[in-house]
């Protein structure tokens, strides 16, 4: 069965954002963008909220046309162009670029998703990240944490009541000072909630 992954940049205190959305603090250099291509380039679908399609869908469908834009900001491009998407939004009239939009998260649809062939899918965007966390259906963390502290913004992790119990199964420090901390579920029955969503 597929896994889904959420990758995410964090800082140091744990923000995905500054408190104006900024994203200038995230260190992505060549090495780090060419890790990026390689992991996401294997899956076999993205799947994101509607702010986070809308933001990659503003750049990266043309970003290869830029002559001045090479190397692996021209390879992803090309990755999330090619890619399926699945975008979650009861707002969203038409969605480009390979995608299919689907109006709410339900656990046993998502189930049949994974229960497909291809590769993991990847799940992109911190509020849509939150909904899966809360119906238990991510099997796997892949955090980036900036060496930045940033003060305010917007959190990875919600406030929540349940616990997920984790193993770490990867650590990779990049050449620039961000770590990788990769965590998997060891199984389904990791996850002590005092309001767990039957699966």
């Amino acid at each position: 069965m597929r896994k889904i992954i959420v990758m995410m940049s964090v800082s140091l205190d744990g923000f995905i954002e500054g408190p104006n959305r900024e994203l200038d603090w995230h260190l992505v250099d060549h090495e780090l963008h060419a890790h990026f291509n390689e992991q996401l380039a294997a899956m076999g679908a993205f799947l994101d909220g509607r702010v986070t399609y809308e933001l990659m869908a503003g750049f990266w469908p043309t970003a290869d046309n830029d002559p001045s834009i090479t190397g692996p900001i021209a390879e992803f491009a090309r990755i999330w162009r090619d890619m399926p998407k699945i975008v979650y939004s009861r707002t969203l009239e038409r969605a480009d670029w390979n995608t299919t939009i689907v109006r709410d998260v339900v656990a046993d649809e998502v189930l049949k998703l994974k229960a497909q062939a291809g590769g993991d899918l990847v799940l992109g965007g911190a509020d849509l990240a939150a909904t899966f966390m809360r119906l238990d259906l991510i099997d796997e963390y892949r955090l980036y944490v900036h060496p930045v502290v940033i003060g305010r913004g917007k959190p990875f992790f919600p406030a929540s009541d349940f616990t997920i119990t984790l193993r770490l199964s990867e650590t990779r420090t990049f050449g620039n000072g961000v770590v990788l901390l990769r965590y998997q579920r060891p199984s389904a029955q990791s996850v002590e909630t005092t309001d767990a969503p039957a699966r």
